[in-house]
């Protein structure tokens, strides 16, 4: 397939350029000023191009539409400690909510667990098209979810969890735990007899300990930011920060530390006192000390199809426009670690591509047409 005449905004280039997109085997080939090929050519004269959208947090097939208790499958409050589950059990790629998002240029999202468990399990990167969840997965682990603040409180505030302290410990026990519970498996060198007794919960905590995937951290608030940043350097772990509602007020710190930012969801009303702080400049602030932003809707709370409205929100609060694109396309793709997949328009990668009239940063824009993996599904 060959695309033509379209205006390219690749996430790589500040400035937008007319080019060709030349499209094989679901991969981008070729991209230039002119190209002519014997395949389907589509004009796109007047439309601007851009990267699919790539969200880094979200809750996308896990929190299911309009079905109630039924499809809420992305919390276990049986347990505050759940390293062990999987959020690809979960996942159901029939929920409309995938194909709504995949219509508006969402392409591929993070999905997983919510922030009711200390540890709750790990995470993956979909594309936002199939039916098989096992067909649409980019990355399967791509992060162990943790949460701090005002969830793990209120959900376990009666089973011994009701201060912050508390919580931060759970996730220290079980990381001491699984500590030990590794260097015995490596001191056995392979003899079954030596090795300690099977636990799940320790077992799926060694990726994150071997650093091969990160801790994804819930934190709202400055005081949980910051406790987040202890365990990390705690235990020489690998985190991400995700919601980071009051970044903001500690970002200097936030630089510092050069860890990757979620931001959001702001499109929403205070609905609890860790969010009295949250404001629209938060991601313009922290891209502009040097950090590396997503800007998220932590869908369903924002719908998944309003992604690139939210970062023009932050636009018109002060960020920098080619910084909010990249917040929501190669930022993601990095944080999630797929950017060799998605997250620009470069040759090599997966032909996933948004073409809208207007900016899909502006209310009033249109998407006329999103191709993922190279297919035309609208």
């Amino acid at each position: 397939m060959l695309l033509k005449n379209g205006m390219l905004h690749d996430a790589v280039n500040r400035e937008p350029y007319k080019a060709d997109i030349l499209i094989e085997n679901g991969k981008i080939s070729k991209i230039a000023p002119e190209i002519s090929a014997e395949c389907e050519v589509i004009d796109l004269k007047g439309l601007n191009v851009y990267p699919g959208f790539v969200e880094a947090h979200c809750h996308l097939g896990l929190d299911g539409y309009g079905i109630g208790f039924e499809g809420a499958d992305y919390n276990e409050p049986g347990d505050i400690c759940t390293p062990h589950l999987r959020s690809i059990d979960s996942f159901n790629p029939m929920d409309p909510t995938i194909n709504q998002a995949a219509k508006a240029g969402v392409t591929t999202v993070a999905t997983g667990q919510g922030s009711a468990n200390a540890i709750g399990g790990t995470w993956i990167a979909v594309k936002t098209h199939g039916i098989c969840v096992d067909d649409m997965i980019i990355k399967d682990p791509i992060a162990m979810k943790c949460a701090l603040g005002e969830n793990p409180k209120r959900v376990y505030r009666d089973k011994g969890n009701f201060a912050r302290m508390s919580t931060a410990s759970v996730i220290r026990n079980m990381i001491f735990k699984a500590k030990q519970y590794m260097e015995k498996k490596k001191a056995a060198e392979g003899d079954i007899n030596k090795e300690p007794a099977f636990d799940f919960k320790c077992e799926a905590m060694i990726p994150v300990l071997k650093k091969e995937i990160p801790l994804k951290i819930h934190a709202h608030q400055a005081n949980d930011i910051l406790t987040a940043i202890r365990l990390a350097k705690e235990f020489d772990l690998n985190i991400t920060i995700d919601h980071c509602t009051e970044g903001h007020l500690i970002a200097d710190k936030l630089a510092e530390c050069d860890y990757p930012l979620s931001v959001g969801p702001t499109l929403t009303h205070a609905s609890k006192f860790e969010l009295q702080n949250k404001s629209w400049t938060t991601p313009g602030i922290l891209a502009k000390k040097g950090c590396m932003v997503s800007i998220v809707t932590d869908s369903p709370v924002i719908p998944q199809q309003y992604l690139p409205l939210c970062a023009g929100l932050a636009v018109k609060a002060g960020m920098d426009s080619f910084d909010a694109l990249k917040a929501i396309t190669i930022n993601p793709a990095k944080q999630v670690g797929i950017d060799d997949r998605v997250g620009s328009i470069e040759v090599g990668k997966d032909a996933d591509i948004a073409v809208y009239e207007g900016d899909p940063m502006v209310s009033d824009s249109v998407c006329r047409m999103v191709f993922i993996n190279g297919e035309k599904i609208c």
